[in-house]
């Protein structure tokens, strides 16, 4: 997956093998690449190189062309031997550049033609150590989801919110209290409630879920409490309910600010007394449950407007979990895309195709008001669409379409300003124009921010668009 520098930095710090028999040429790159933040290792052959490099190095390599011993093509090809995902930059005289165009056919990362701008080889660098940060992040990723029981693979997610959220998980589903998760639509509620079950005492007892917003009115309660045999027309037989068919185990409440009010008395009653009472019954039955619910409101809001009981809530949620919109989990957006892209591809038994850097920028700015669920959807038909009728993924989610593409219109610069343009207006809308919270984010200077918004015509006013619906 390729990737541009105006992505928030991961790079700063990743080390910059420095590959030249001139050692004049390699102080003058080890002084360059470091004012742009970089560790430099140097070396003089490729031999040497190759001593110094792994599979899990973590940035990417600059190397000459013409080097005493093996050059730099034979170099490209043992690095692409070692690690075919490994960056590498090469540095060519004006006669080698027929020979840096064959390397990147044959998978070389970017050349630079002598005598170069310090700017545009620290430029290339950035991008090369970003990338290599992306691969190692998606190569963490696969291994995770390789072990089917760890949660990493059922939540996953680099961000700091997704870290604390999934350590939440481990530490209270070792106790019984009740669990509130809220969140919006599409975020993975029921994920997290099995996760509470599956990772608890009582993984081996059952786990019923019932969605109190999908059953007609007149169903929840039967569903619920079960009935017994004529308790009403049509009842021919008696039917445990769920909370009954959970015992020992977790019942899974979705949507429980949709449950009838008055149901919401009886749930109350079955949690403090621990029996349920079946519709027609006479007399009650013993449970043992855990209780897990879920909102995709704010439950106090629920409470202020009569939808749901206040002293209900108190019972719900002795612990409350707090799932974060995808908007709002930074390069999770990139990661989860990656490994729809790879579920599919197999499902469907395609190839897995490669988002450009216009993909990239709409999966990290985009509002995804369905979250991991609309980028799941999202994914699916990335790939369905790939072989035949390939277009960009901001066009199969929103349906817009331009007349003319980037690279049509200009080029590389053409893509940069428009990933960038992308880039920075997400930030504005998401911190409310407030430049110090951007600055963080992409982890840019604030002259730096200032130039770029102002060569792309953007202000703080960016913040107050509802685009993407992450204001």
């Amino acid at each position: 997956m390729t990737t541009l520098n105006s992505r928030p930095s991961q790079s700063t710090n990743s080390p910059v093998l420095i590959v030249d028999d001139d050692p004049s040429m390699r102080a003058a790159l080890r002084q360059w690449i470091r004012l742009a933040e970089f560790e430099t290792i140097e070396v003089a052959t490729a031999d040497q190189a190759m001593a110094v490099l792994s599979p899990d190095f973590g940035g990417c390599i600059v190397t000459d062309v013409m080097l005493d011993g093996d050059d730099g093509m034979t170099l490209l090809r043992r690095v692409g031997e070692l690690d075919g995902d490994l960056p590498v930059i090469l540095i060519t005289g004006h006669g080698d550049v027929p020979m840096a165009v064959e390397a990147m056919r044959a998978g070389a990362y970017d050349f630079v033609e002598k005598p170069f701008d310090p700017d545009l080889i620290a430029e290339v660098v950035r991008r090369a150590c970003n990338r290599r940060a992306l691969v190692l992040e998606n190569r963490a990723l696969k291994t995770q989801i390789a072990d089917s029981s760890s949660l990493e693979s059922r939540l996953i997610g680099n961000s700091p919110a997704m870290q604390a959220l999934r350590q939440q998980i481990l530490h209270f589903a070792q106790t019984d209290a009740a669990v509130l998760i809220t969140g919006e639509t599409g975020t993975g509620k029921e994920v997290i409630a099995q996760a509470l079950h599956d990772y608890s005492a009582r993984k081996d007892a059952p786990f019923m879920a019932i969605n109190a917003a999908a059953l007609p009115e007149t169903m929840v309660e039967a569903e619920l409490f079960g009935h017994e045999a004529g308790a009403f027309t049509g009842a021919d037989r008696q039917r445990i309910g769920r909370i009954e068919a959970a015992n020992s185990g977790v019942l899974f409440l979705d949507e429980i600010v949709s449950m009838p009010l008055p149901l919401q008395a009886k749930l109350l009653r079955v949690l403090q007394e621990r029996k349920v009472d079946r519709i027609g019954g006479h007399r009650p039955v013993d449970v043992d449950i855990r209780l897990v619910s879920a909102a995709n409101v704010d439950p106090r809001e629920a409470v202020a407007s009569g939808r749901l009981r206040e002293d209900l809530l108190f019972r719900l949620n002795a612990i409350e979990l707090v799932i974060p919109p995808l908007r709002e989990r930074g390069r999770d957006s990139i990661l989860l895309f990656d490994t729809f892209l790879n579920r599919f591809a197999v499902q469907y038994d395609m190839e897995a195709p490669t988002p450009s850097a216009l993909d990239e920028a709409f999966l990290q700015t985009y509002g995804w008001p369905g979250n991991v669920r609309e980028l799941r959807n999202a994914a699916e038909r990335f790939v369905l669409n790939a072989q035949v009728n390939p277009q960009p993924l901001e066009t199969l989610v929103t349906g817009r379409r331009d007349d003319v593409s980037p690279m049509e219109a200009g080029g590389l610069k053409d893509l940069m300003d428009a990933y960038e343009r992308s880039l920075i207006e997400g930030a504005l809308r998401r911190h409310g124009g407030k430049v110090a919270d951007v600055m963080r984010e992409l982890n840019v200077p604030r002259r730096t921010l200032n130039e770029k918004m102002a060569r792309l015509g953007l202000s703080r006013d960016q913040a107050s668009d509802p685009e993407t619906g992450a204001a």
